[in-house]
């Protein structure tokens, strides 16, 4: 995200919709994409979205900053994500399905792992922290990137903490990471849930956090679970746009 938030300079909506209208940002169901104030008595925020392209974004909330700097980065993945909810929402009769939480989590707390080295991703898969980003630290470097999509853990990372985990959307090298992660989304079955996609401690990647030099940082179980059924602790925990219903519960987090 960073080359669009230097391209935004004031971060308006006015300036977000120009470079918006610029990348010819758009909805899977073909609406363009404007960032707009927030309206009352909306119930669906992914509805809303999805068949006006108006997407509600709250002045001077870097919450509602990241997320429509994720549009800009991600356009192919937050398309897909939101047209998946606006699927789902239908079928659902008034209380969200694991699937939807799924996507949620990703939305607020997701990461596109681009991964070229199967081993590391099976190391993540198997939550053997400590072999991948001590043991394996050059091969990680060379090997892993992490492109974080989840504008509630980009929130995070402006205090960032031992803790913060996301959600984790594994793909190939390839020249377009956000195609790919989309492409993931698409094939998803249709009784998909949180437990269908790996976690990550982010935090833990070489170099992010203070302290992370020593491998000691690793060997804190707190943070470094064995297990990943709490270590999403700090995925989603921002504030959603009011009236709307954008952000996993704790129990949802949990879940995770």
């Amino acid at each position: 995200m960073r080359p669009w938030l230097a391209r935004l300079g004031e971060p308006t909506l006015q300036r977000l919709n120009a470079l918006g209208e610029e990348v010819g940002l758009r909805t899977e169901s073909g609406r363009p994409v404007r960032f707009v104030p927030p309206r009352r008595g909306t119930s669906y925020y992914e509805i809303e979205v999805f068949e006006s392209g108006c997407v509600p974004t709250r002045a001077h909330s870097p919450h509602d900053l990241f997320n429509a700097l994720a549009w800009l980065a991600f356009p192919r993945t937050k398309a897909r994500i939101n047209a998946m909810h606006a699927e789902e929402i239908p079928r659902e009769g008034g209380r969200r399905g694991r699937k939807r939480d799924l996507l949620t989590l990703l939305d607020e707390g997701g990461v596109i792992v681009v991964c070229g080295d199967p081993s590391l991703m099976e190391m993540i898969r198997g939550f053997r922290w400590k072999e991948l980003f001590w043991d394996n630290r050059r091969r990680v470097l060379h090997s892993l990137r992490f492109a974080v999509l989840g504008h509630g853990v980009l929130e995070k990372a402006l205090q960032p903490w031992p803790g913060v985990t996301c959600k984790a959307l594994p793909v190939g090298p390839e020249s377009n990471a956000d195609a790919a992660a989309a492409a993931l989304l698409a094939a998803l079955p249709a009784d998909a849930t949180p437990h269908d996609l790996p976690v990550v401690p982010v935090f833990g990647y070489p170099g992010w956090l203070p302290g992370s030099d020593a491998p000691s940082f690793y060997e804190d179980t707190r943070y470094f679970r064995p297990s990943g059924r709490k270590i999403a602790a700090g995925v989603g925990q921002a504030a959603a746009v009011q009236h709307t219903e954008e952000s996993p519960g704790s129990a949802e987090r949990d879940a995770g």
